[in-house]
């Protein structure tokens, strides 16, 4: 089986978004500028380390550079048994299996960056990575500082984050030390996540989440908050909620993954941190991380070595480096252009239909081998219509 995973804040960096202008999930990022009056593509194109590292900018940026890397999975019609993300990722897989819609997620990405920014303004913290150090004694090491700290992330054996006050965190980092840590890092950020700290945060969430009423999926997601995989849209706002002031296991959420049956990890979005993790935690684990469109080949060659029955099948053939979808974009109905039939040699930009009033143009140079869509079939944005063989 196969797991998609999303990164959390953190795994942002200039000029992200760069390799996909021109590709067509781009449309993801004008559409989140369209629904938060924001610049979205500037922010991951021009934006510099210090603007990126904005919990407003950092949450909002590496939500969508995930969906728009999502998109395009998509469109190669790889599709996961299991999901999971990383603290804000959690907002990104839940976006993914649609248990929220985009325009939803976006908004609430938008909130949650929102609220934990101005809580940090209200409860000023910091957080630091502890390393080399057993997930038990860095607990004890937070207790003997007798102060505002706490652990905040459970990442990898021997990689946990604390949060608290600044006074904390630097008596919890010397009796880290004390107790045989390597290394004790300071992170940049603006407050002290999923601890106390942030109860303000979650309360002015509370309402966002309700309101955006997540539904039942098909694909799971393991929670940070449990480790527990779920399905059920009305679990998840309790979750969501929880999730701010609780520590995030994400260690724990791997190896239920294992326990589960996963074979292959993906990582969708910026970065790489994830797949470092994964490495770390699951003895034997394969993994991948996949950020920019010249990675998506690697991803067909890693699904077909890692869970073949996870490769893309359509109309009895698998879809291999050389084939790729067409979706559709726009929902509506699907009527195919008279003159396309199978085995027609097609360019870049070709009208191979309609879906309502909007045309469907292939991405793609190649020869098309049949409709997945059928004429009248109602489809939905970004659901396949074609597919065809590029060389």
């Amino acid at each position: 089986m196969l797991a998609f995973l999303f990164p959390g804040q953190g795994s942002q960096r200039p000029g992200m978004g760069r390799p996909w202008v021109g590709h067509d999930s781009w449309e993801l990022v004008d559409e989140a500028s369209a629904i938060t009056g924001r610049d979205v593509g500037a922010l991951l194109l021009d934006a510099d380390a210090d603007t990126l590292k904005d919990t407003r900018n950092a949450q909002l940026t590496t939500f969508v550079s995930s969906l728009m890397v999502l998109d395009a999975v998509e469109r190669l019609g790889i599709e996961p048994s299991f999901c999971a993300g990383h603290s804000l990722g959690e907002y990104t897989a839940l976006t993914a299996n649609g248990a929220l819609g985009y325009d939803d997620g976006v908004r609430l990405v938008l909130e949650r960056g929102d609220a934990m920014h101005q809580a940090g303004l209200e409860s000023p913290g910091a957080m630091s990575a502890v390393l080399g150090l057993d997930d038990d004694l860095v607990e004890v090491a937070c207790r003997r500082a007798d102060d505002q700290v706490w652990v905040a992330n459970f990442n990898a054996p021997g990689q946990v984050v604390i949060a608290g006050s600044p006074s904390g965190i630097e008596k919890a980092s010397g009796h880290a030390k004390e107790l045989g840590a390597k290394r004790v890092m300071t992170l940049p950020v603006s407050g002290a996540f999923h601890t106390p700290f942030m109860t303000a945060a979650r309360d002015r969430l509370r309402s966002a989440i309700a309101a955006a009423k997540p539904r039942d999926a098909d694909v799971p997601i393991v929670s940070n908050v449990d480790a527990l995989s779920h399905q059920r849209g009305d679990e998840w706002a309790s979750l969501l909620s929880a999730q701010l002031c609780s520590p995030v296991r994400w260690k724990h959420c791997l190896l239920e993954l294992s326990r589960l049956g996963v074979a292959g990890y993906v990582e969708l979005g910026p970065g790489g941190v994830l797949t470092g993790m994964v490495k770390r935690t699951i003895e034997g684990s394969r993994s991948l991380s996949v950020s920019t469109p010249d990675e998506l080949d690697d991803l067909l060659t890693f699904v077909s070595s890692v869970s073949p029955e996870k490769a893309p099948v359509h109309e009895g053939e698998h879809l291999f480096v050389a084939e790729r979808l067409v979706v559709s974009p726009a929902a509506g109905i699907f009527t195919p252009h008279a003159a396309a039939h199978d085995g027609m040699r097609i360019a870049v930009g070709t009208v191979i239909g309609t879906v309502g009033d909007v045309e469907v143009r292939s991405p793609f140079d190649g020869i098309l081998q049949n409709f997945i869509a059928a004429s009248g079939e109602r489809l939905a944005m970004r659901e396949p219509v074609a597919w065809l063989r590029t060389h």
